[in-house]
């Protein structure tokens, strides 16, 4: 199983300079924080799916399917309890079922999914090394830029320590299901001491050598690989502008607002 979003292709996103993708995922986040319509989402979720075809990230989605369908849903149902607006269609305990909630509720959660699938796009057309170039790029301080990074490399390697440790245990006979889901879940508490012992040795091995590498020396370390600005990279950077015009304009008018629903 892969521990690494990045899908290596040959297309004109995966080529795009760093700074005009990090730029993209702040757009995307842009334009979907200003709308709360769902049918005012719906451009931002069409260009994600072109994308996502373009760059054929589907195996990304389909792994984190459930995900998506959770945050929908349970999201929903959430904003029926707290959000208690508009005339109710239903007599149902604790919730409160009115075209209003239901609207904003679903909203809600289209914006969620919508905010992972920009994460999910953006991790699979994007290296760590070019996330850090990006980030450096837009003025962000090295040693900031490094850590959030660094944080992409490690978290994937956890994942990798720990499902290693998992199928360990089994060959040795321990068994994972057995039980209940408390009995389950209090099985693999077993797993965290090893996958946190292997982290302290990682974070120490890392530390030593980023020190033996010079790190901290200078606050602006050069870079092995260089990406030149091309045209396609000025026309997808017009392109986001826009979208992100057209999304804050669709806030500023009301547009991208739930509107007086009954």
């Amino acid at each position: 199983m892969p521990i690494y979003l990045y899908i290596d292709r040959g297309t004109f996103v995966h080529r795009l300079h760093p700074t005009v993708k990090v730029f993209a995922l702040f757009i995307m986040f842009w334009s979907v924080y200003w709308v709360d319509n769902p049918i005012a989402l719906l451009p931002v979720g069409l260009v994600m799916l072109w994308i996502a075809q373009l760059t054929d990230s589907w195996p990304n989605f389909y792994r984190l399917r459930w995900l998506f369908a959770i945050l929908v849903f349970t999201t929903t149902i959430a904003w029926m309890v707290f959000y208690r607006r508009g005339a109710v269609l239903v007599n149902v305990p604790v919730f409160h079922v009115s075209r209003l909630s239901l609207v904003f509720g679903f909203g809600r959660g289209i914006k969620l999914a919508e905010l992972l699938a920009a994460s999910v796009l953006f991790l699979s057309t994007t290296k760590i090394e070019e996330f850090t170039y990006g980030l450096q790029r837009m003025r962000v301080p090295y040693r900031v830029s490094f850590a959030i990074s660094l944080s992409f490399r490690l978290v994937p390697l956890f994942i990798d320590s720990a499902v290693t440790i998992v199928d360990a245990q089994r060959l040795r006979g321990y068994d994972f299901n057995q039980g209940g889901p408390i009995e389950r879940v209090r099985r693999y508490v077993p797993v965290v001491i090893p996958v946190f012992m292997g982290a302290l040795r990682k974070a120490n091995n890392m530390a030593m050598a980023l020190e033996a590498r010079g790190f901290g020396f200078s606050h602006e370390p050069t870079t092995f690989i260089e990406y030149p600005v091309t045209g396609a990279d000025v026309l997808a950077f017009a392109f986001l502008i826009g979208l992100g015009t057209l999304n804050f304009m669709l806030y500023w008018t009301g547009l991208g607002g739930i509107g007086p629903l009954k």
